[in-house]
């Protein structure tokens, strides 16, 4: 799998280091450089790209409204001697947020997470059968794999992931949106506030479900079919 990327970044050292970075890694094809951050955000929306690497803090335009003003963003890296600006890059939906002076390490590390959603991505646009998801929290993104969830929690703006090992994960999303990414034969709603793994529903106890890990949740009259439905399977 090759992924096509351009670097932008107004600091020419930087630039260089990126580029060097970027030739160490066989999966990466650098097809374009840019010290001008205008002229980059030309070429973006003319030629697109797979992946993007851009500073924060640049004189003309800065990286964060370079990517807002995008029609259809790339994934993106962020690179910025700033920290203050992590939670801006992450509400951009950034893959990674990469603090200078970079080393080759951290930079692979957050290629190989970059390679793995595009992988994700293409599985999903291909209309196969998802075996994760990924989603934002504490400001990176996680892959959480479906075998692993038990249920899925509604906090209003938030929605907290319970799996089956190690603690949940919150992210910032509504229970509607997050079930559409999943699949339904093995996924279903049970009440405004929950989400099931049909899967992990060991017990039906009156209008509640007993999950595997012993909660026990509660299945709202607007989703009552669910128990005729897990009591045929």
């Amino acid at each position: 799998m090759s992924i096509r990327c351009i670097v932008i970044d107004d600091e020419p050292p930087a630039l260089r280091l990126l580029q060097e970075y970027i030739s160490r890694i066989p999966g990466l094809q650098l097809t374009r450089t840019f010290e001008d951050a205008v002229k980059g955000k030309e070429y973006l929306e003319k030629e697109g790209t797979e992946l993007l690497f851009i500073d924060i803090n640049m004189p003309d335009i800065s990286g964060l409204d370079l990517v807002r003003a995008l029609a259809q963003a790339p994934l993106v890296i962020f690179t910025t001697a700033h920290k203050k600006f992590a939670l801006e890059g992450f509400e951009l939906n950034a893959v990674d947020y990469l603090l200078k002076p970079i080393s080759f390490e951290r930079f692979e590390k957050a290629v190989r997470k970059a390679e793995e959603f595009y992988a994700w991505k293409q599985h999903q646009e291909k209309q196969e059968a998802p075996d994760a998801v990924f989603v934002y929290s504490e400001y990176r993104l996680v892959k959480i794999r479906l075998q692993e969830i038990v249920y899925i929690e509604s906090l209003e703006d938030y929605i907290r992931i319970h799996l089956d090992n190690g603690k949940p994960v919150m992210t910032l999303m509504t229970l509607k949106k997050m079930l559409e990414q999943l699949p339904p034969a093995s996924f279903s709603r049970i009440h405004r506030s929950y989400i099931v793994a049909s899967g992990k529903v060991n017990a039906i106890q009156g209008k509640k479900v007993r999950m595997a890990n012993g909660t026990v949740l509660p299945v709202s009259d607007s989703y009552h079919y669910f128990i005729d439905e897990w009591r045929k399977v």
